[in-house]
């Protein structure tokens, strides 16, 4: 985990990680959810509608916006205040996927920064675009 606080923060600064998505993930994400759409959960379904399996919740793959801002860029010293998000491409299991944020813009009087993210998938295709404004503390 890291720890910047807002002063150590400027624009252009950038944090990634990645992350295979897997069966579990998507079991843990209907049981929460409650999304029991089969283009998620039925795999015959998914297929006659010409996806190559079952398509990950767009939200599950959102949430890594939560890991990226609340682990990596600021880490410890983020709160989220914001997160918009775009669904370019679906992810299926067994994807790996490169979460990038870059930080955009520092509001020093607000005690808060601007990220724009992104997720790659294995193939370097965008698959989610996002933006995070997350408040950053001092202490």
């Amino acid at each position: 985990m890291n720890h910047y606080k807002l002063s150590e923060l400027s624009v252009g600064m950038t944090e990634s990680f990645t992350v295979t998505v897997t069966e579990e993930m998507l079991d843990a994400f209907r049981g929460y959810s409650g999304d029991l759409n089969p283009l998620h959960n039925d795999e015959e379904y998914a297929r006659a509608r010409g996806y190559a399996g079952r398509v990950v919740f767009g939200m599950l793959c959102a949430g890594f916006y939560s890991t990226l801002a609340g682990v990596y860029l600021p880490g410890e010293f983020c709160l989220l205040h914001e997160v918009e998000t775009k669904f370019k491409k679906p992810v299926f299991v067994g994807d790996v996927l490169t979460v990038t944020g870059r930080v955009s813009e520092v509001q020093d009087a607000f005690g808060r920064i601007e990220i724009d993210a992104r997720i790659l998938n294995q193939d370097g295709k965008t698959v989610n675009r996002g933006r995070i404004i997350a408040g950053v503390t001092e202490r």
